[in-house]
């Protein structure tokens, strides 16, 4: 065991009734506790954990877990506010990858989790250890215990003895494994947001009894709202504010809230907050801006110690418009309309805008969350609020970072199966491309990694505020196309061609009508209509008509959605007809979605009334085709399975630890692996190369060029020095090389050139012709890795054609990794061509993914080029950089 995992630090995690416990490292200074916690045991507990009622076994266990560290053994404890409440172990015994383990729960602490969250940390810490089983011995009446081992959801195995069981448990990193850690961090994060989101009781710390102040602000409020628990103010001034009882400080209230809203002076926040943990407060609301680094420091030690959620600081509040407690501890202008959306943002500013555009189009919040500067509470946990509220059915965030964007990633798949997930893109741009040597991270910029984020997970995208209300707008009230196709009918040929235009930029398709439909609408359309695509029905129509036109393409199986574009015109005006009221009625029983475009209208978005529904306008066709296309990209990611992360063969993640391990030994600094290594390192994941060989002089350099050469005996040379990244530009390599004299010359050339730098040579057979594609991973250090793919060679960066996703990849975004770039077609036989190997091209990203989520100290990695050909892929060129990092857990739970 590495003195890295011995000293890993503490971290907090929730349970499953949603309270705080810290778990970390037993140190000697615990003795006097752990031991405290087994001679409080009954001694039934006492029975069941060491098969015997004996102290003796109690006091000897405690002894071992507070002993020195030392390798192959672990102990994690959990410790709430009032002590220890838990501990686990395991003992590898010398075996290195089988250990033992074992739990001890306190008394009256059983079925909160404890055990389930300790052993997940062990499992975490024991997998970074090179640990594959673990085994443990338990009393076969223990059904406590063996309900744990089996509920884990890795693979368990019993064998009876006698009065005893033999369990085994494989610690295999499934996803049947992080599927049920993250139900279990579900549950116990919806538990711990109850008293944020759900109170009974409220206390504004810091509301002023003169008008101006936030805290007034916030108080008044929730006053107005209707707030339907109770509600105090803290003021020592005060007894009363706005006819809410006042007291001199949280703990001489005479209910303990659930909730308190902190508006006090930066420097009042952290002594606050003490003071609210002691009183039993559960969760924080502050307002407060200005909280500096130290600050920040003793709030959230408060917040931990004492088990509080905290919203901010920094922030504009929380909303919960659930009828049955009207809870608006905000200082936003009004109070937003009851609805369906969950609302969470980190800017105030924004907040308020989604609040009132939201409320004016009808649709309304069910809870609302400005996150502020997120020290605690974060957008994944919001999601799984809502998931669980039952209130919400449409989710819209505006975040400008991500906490843990795998477990975010996770937990937005799972939700957008259910409802809309959309967001605003906000950061979307750099200052440019990173100053990086490799092609893979020259082209993993932040809007790509966030790109693909948004992709996989199901999420749509926007670009503004505005395009984010216009799309909720169409979410909210229309069904989902089935895909691309659009038909835009309009009442005046020159918006037909602006709806058009802005169909095609938005990547909506506008498919010419059958013959058939033709006739259909020529029947029904007055004197002198247009019928293709867009349809000009003239200003002529009727309402009438015009009903008749859309209800006859909403049944034409060739079209998945209509845009109508309606302008006034004097002919309408002049018989009274209501064109919209031909959008509007009967809108429920259609089971396409419709939109519709008036360019008189003054609001950028408006949802009209209809029979049993909403439909949206738009003032612009730009909008409603955005909107659409959203629509259609949405249903896509919904029709595709969620797809599985494969399982690979031949995959040796031991040995490519130790490659990695010895390197870092040697360059603490990382860097670049030199081609030995790299090679080795690719080769424990069954990454396929071009045959080479490595040679330091001139004679062995013609040595290995005879043993490589094939049939038309052509070599390449690379020469290799440690820093040297693009070999071409440098002119460091010699192609089409016949007999041992070129080689020779060759190798005085580089040798001459990089005096004093060239350190080797690596020799390949000249590749045949084929597909020059580039293949990459740059470990991100807030996304993690992503995965590119593209076409390669020398020109990769000025061509810029390639896609991303986040790894792990799963067999489908493999599939769409591959068929995003331009250069796609050249892989599945354009122009006759044979295509190339794709099973052997999936393999080889799959593999690639795999090695970058085994080992986070793989900083990058560059195959470029990688050679594709119907007969095989292979790597003819590769790199990758390592650096120190720590191994982390992204699906381990623990709070931020």
């Amino acid at each position: 065991m590495t003195d890295d995992a011995l000293t890993r630090p503490m971290t907090h995690a929730l349970l499953a009734d949603g309270t705080t416990v810290c778990i970390r490292p037993v140190t000697k200074a615990d003795h006097e506790q752990v031991q405290g916690l087994y001679e409080e045991m009954s001694a039934e507990n006492l029975r069941l954990r060491f098969f015997s009622s004996s102290r003796r076994s109690a006091a000897l266990a405690a002894d071992r877990a507070c002993a020195a560290p030392h390798p192959g053994y672990r102990a994690l404890l959990a410790e709430a506010p009032n002590g220890i409440i838990g501990l686990a172990e395991y003992d590898t015994g010398g075996s290195g990858t089988t250990a033992e383990i074992s739990i001890a729960v306190a008394d009256g602490l059983h079925h909160r989790g404890v055990g389930t969250l300790l052993i997940e940390h062990l499992v975490s810490a024991a997998r970074a250890e090179g640990v594959t089983t673990f085994t443990a011995d338990a009393l076969s009446e223990n059904r406590e215990v063996l309900r744990l081992f089996a509920d884990l959801g890795l693979r368990t195995a019993r064998r009876f003895e006698g009065p005893e069981v033999r369990c085994t448990i494989t610690l295999d990193a499934s996803d049947t494994y992080f599927t049920v850690v993250e139900e279990r961090g579900r549950a116990a994060d919806v538990a711990s947001l109850v008293p944020l989101l759900r109170p009974k009781v409220v206390a504004v710390v810091g509301a002023g009894r003169k008008p101006g102040s936030v805290g007034r602000a916030i108080l008044h409020h929730l006053h107005t709202g209707g707030f339907a628990g109770r509600l105090f103010a803290v003021n020592p001034a005060a007894t009363a504010i706005l006819g809410v009882p006042s007291h001199p400080s949280v703990g001489a209230l005479p209910r303990t809230p659930d909730l308190a809203v902190l508006a006090v002076p930066a420097g009042a926040v952290a002594d606050t907050a003490e003071e609210c943990g002691k009183a039993g407060v559960r969760a924080l609301l502050v307002v407060t801006a200005g909280v500096d680094a130290d600050q920040a420091r003793a709030l959230m030690a408060a917040c931990r110690t004492y088990g509080m959620r905290l919203v901010g600081p920094n922030c504009l509040g929380v909303i919960n418009t659930d009828p049955a407690l009207r809870l608006d501890a905000t200082f936003a202008a009004g109070h937003p309309r009851p609805g369906t959306a969950g609302v969470a943002v980190q800017s105030g500013g924004v907040g308020i805008a989604l609040l009132d555009g939201l409320s004016r189009l009808g649709i309304g919040v069910s809870s609302f969350a400005s996150l502020g500067d997120k020290f605690d509470v974060s957008g994944n946990d919001m999601l799984q609020w809502w998931e669980s509220d039952g209130h919400t059915d449409l989710a819209l965030l505006h975040l400008e970072s991500f906490g843990n964007p795998r477990a975010f990633s996770r937990t937005a798949r799972r939700v957008t199966r259910r409802m809309p997930l959309l967001t605003v893109d906000a950061g979307r741009t750099d200052a440019g491309r990173r100053a990086a040597a490799s092609h893979t991270a020259a082209a993993a910029t932040r809007t790509m990694t966030r790109g693909a984020l948004f992709t996989q997970a199901g999420i749509t995208a926007t670009r503004s505020v505005g395009e984010l209300l216009e799309t909720a707008s169409l979410l909210h009230a229309q069904p989902l196309p089935a895909g691309s196709r659009v038909a835009i009918v309009t009442n005046a040929g020159g918006a037909g061609v602006l709806a058009a235009d802005a169909c095609a930029e938005a990547g909506l398709s506008l498919p010419p009508p059958t013959p058939e439909l033709i006739d259909d609408l020529l029947a029904v359309l007055p004197d002198g209509a247009a019928v293709g695509n867009p349809v000009d029905a003239t200003a002529a129509v009727t309402e009438e008509q015009l009903t008749g036109c859309v209800d006859r393409i909403m049944r034409h199986n060739g079209v998945d959605a209509v845009l109508v574009a309606l302008v006034p015109t004097a002919v309408a005006e002049a018989t009274g007809e209501d064109l919209v009221r031909a959008l509007t009625r009967a809108s429920a029983r259609r089971t396409k979605p419709i939109a519709a475009v008036r360019l008189e209208q003054a609001l950028p978005v408006e949802l009209l009334p209809s029979d049993g529904g909403t439909v949206p306008s738009y003032a612009e066709p730009q909008a409603a085709a955005r909107a659409l296309a959203h629509a259609a990209r949405r249903a896509a990611w919904l029709a595709r399975p969620a797809g599985t992360v494969p399982d690979l063969e031949g995959v040796e993640t031991a040995r490519a630890h130790a490659v990695v391990e010895t390197y870092l030994d040697a360059h603490s600094d990382g860097g670049w692996l030199d081609p030995r290594a790299c090679a080795e390192l690719l080769d424990c994941y069954g990454i396929p190369q071009s045959p080479w060989a490595w040679a330091e002089t001139e004679d062995d350099a013609v040595l290995a060029a005879d043993g490589l050469r094939g049939a038309d005996g052509r070599v390449v040379m690379k020469g290799h020095w440690p820093g040297l990244l693009h070999k071409t530009a440098e002119h460091a390599v010699h192609l089409d090389l016949r007999g041992d004299s070129q080689v020779r010359a060759a190798f005085r050339d580089l040798e001459t050139r990089f005096a004093g730098l060239l350190t080797g040579v690596v020799l390949q057979p000249l590749a045949d012709r084929g597909t020059e594609l580039f293949a990459g991973v740059v470990q991100d250090e807030v996304f993690g890795p992503l995965a590119l793919f593209g076409l390669g060679g020398t020109a990769t960066e000025v061509l810029a054609d390639h896609a991303a996703r986040l790894a792990p990849l799963t067999d489908h975004d493999v599939h769409d990794l591959i068929t995003a770039p331009r250069c796609a077609p050249l892989l599945f036989g354009a122009n006759g061509a044979r295509p190339v190997d794709l099973e052997g091209l999936e393999q080889l990203l799959l593999r690639l993914s795999r090695m970058a989520s085994d080992l986070p100290q793989l900083a990058e990695a560059d195959f470029n080029p990688v050679l594709a050909t119907p007969s095989g892929v292979r790597v003819l060129d590769a790199r990758v950089r390592l650096l120190p990092r720590r191994p982390q857990d992204p699906y381990l739970r623990r709070l931020r």
